[in-house]
């Protein structure tokens, strides 16, 4: 338990159960930061602290009700310092790797946990949640923001781990979720057209992906997709290009593809590496040659490194082939961008009956849904459009914002729950139902809430009720 005199220089000696500066997250003896974000002042929200029990707030002017507070200059800066002290987190005690990129962080990240694990008890946090060795939870963001993110780094130092591999979005970036962390290792997967709802534009979008840099450590390395476009002009003092472009420092060759696994040569520092690879898809060889790359610079042998990408299991939401007993192919993914719906379509034998089920989400980019709806309608045999994630948007609007004016047929059907088992009903021995945008999140964002749901579960139960 700590006071607010461990925290800050401060008159009251005030016990702090927790800290936040989020007045929904408040609970019972909560320290409360009334910070300034982008779109909104947090101290137009201290009643609502007080109202959900909060002991103490800090912020940047005078309360008038009298509550127990401290006025302070710079309340953002101070707030790293108070989540800091609270968690008692030195980040020199870490060592830390950060990959960000529009598609392949989730799949690249959780191998290079699973490669790094059986040597040392590593720590990943990302999309999937956080997990701490075995230990698995729930996080709120891709990259946490900055009072739930020192709180799993607490809970994995209490675990004897200091290791952890970070997905690190760029909504992180822009809001400086990562501020004073300092990466022994960084990797960009690719950069595609995302998140445009925040940015606003492209380059916006590339150059806030691109100031990971500015995180690195001074000798830290750069692992690179060197064939993807936007990431070419990427420069560091210790980089490393990957690809299948012969101009790339590690190149990719004699790829050899089967229904369930991918064999392919890496060509690095004039050694020659034959990778046997669980995943398929021509995206999964960019994931596991970065991993690979990443582990090799964190230290870890060649030899170890190629014996244990062989066993290595799949990511769940990421392709993930469900077998219930059905005599047609199901594949669920997260993929919500158009490069990446792609790369999930494009993995799917040529001969296979395809039936997508996917939508697009609301309160985002507009432009995208439209190429998004294209590309499926003129690559699958049959579109099932429906929602994913609509927030305060209806469905209906964002599915014609998907079609346009196609004529080529497709189904809405607005419940997923009711779309996904369309499509199983619809599906025989030729098929492959891909269901897409979502993964294994375990929430439906509706209005301004998050409804509880899973795809997974949603398909499991269809063939075990």
């Amino acid at each position: 338990m700590k006071t607010i005199k461990d925290l800050c220089d401060s008159p009251y000696d005030i016990s702090i159960t927790g800290i936040t500066d989020d007045s929904r997250e408040v609970k019972e003896g909560y320290l409360f930061v009334a910070t300034k974000g982008f779109n909104v002042d947090h101290f137009d929200y201290i009643d609502d602290a007080i109202n959900n029990g909060c002991s103490f707030i800090i912020c940047d002017r005078e309360i008038k009700n009298g509550f127990p507070h401290l006025v302070v200059d710079n309340v953002n800066d101070l707030y790293y310092e108070l989540v800091s002290k609270f968690y008692d987190i030195n980040l020199d005690d870490y060592s830390f790797i950060g990959i960000t990129g529009t598609d392949g962080k989730t799949t690249t990240s959780s191998i290079v946990k699973r490669l790094i694990n059986p040597i040392k008890k590593c720590c990943y946090i990302g999309t999937n949640g956080a997990e701490i060795g075995d230990l698995k939870f729930d996080v709120h963001n891709t990259t946490p923001i900055v009072n739930e993110l020192y709180e799993v780094l607490s809970c994995a130092k209490n675990n004897n781990c200091c290791d952890v591999v970070m997905e690190v979005s760029s909504e992180a970036l822009l809001h400086n979720r990562v501020k004073n962390i300092k990466y022994k290792i960084v990797g960009f997967t690719n950069i595609t057209e995302d998140h445009l709802n925040v940015h606003k534009t492209l380059e916006n979008y590339i150059k806030c992906k691109k100031s990971l840099l500015n995180y690195l450590n001074d000798d830290g390395v750069v692992v690179v997709n060197g064939d993807d476009d936007n990431c070419k002009d990427i420069v560091s003092n210790n980089i490393v290009k990957f690809g299948f472009d012969e101009s790339n420092d590690c190149i990719i060759r004699l790829v050899e593809k089967s229904k369930f696994e991918t064999i392919f040569e890496i060509n690095y520092l004039d050694n020659t590496y034959k990778i046997h690879s669980p995943f398929t898809g021509n995206y999964n060889i960019y994931n596991v040659t970065m991993a690979f790359l990443i582990c090799l610079h964190y230290g870890l042998s060649p030899e170890y490194l190629i014996d244990e990408i062989s066993k290595l299991g799949v990511v769940k939401g990421r392709r993930e082939e469900l077998n219930f007993g059905q005599n047609f192919e199901i594949i669920l993914d997260y993929a919500h961008t158009l490069n990446g719906i792609k790369s999930v379509i494009e993995s799917v034998d040529t001969n296979k009956r395809k039936i997508v089920v996917t939508g697009c989400a609301g309160g985002r980019e507009k432009s995208k849904r439209k190429l998004i709806g294209d590309y499926i309608l003129k690559n699958c045999n049959l579109a099932i459009f429906t929602m994913d994630d609509p927030r305060n948007e209806d469905v209906d609007s964002i599915i014609d914002d998907m079609v346009g004016d196609n004529k080529t047929s497709y189904l809405r059907i607005i419940d997923r729950v009711e779309a996904i088992n369309k499509a199983f009903e619809l599906a025989d021995s030729n098929s492959c139902v891909l269901i897409l945008g979502k993964g294994r999140d375990n929430y439906m964002a509706i209005g301004d809430k998050k409804i509880d749901y899973c795809d997974y579960d949603v398909i499991k139960n269809y063939f075990l009720k």
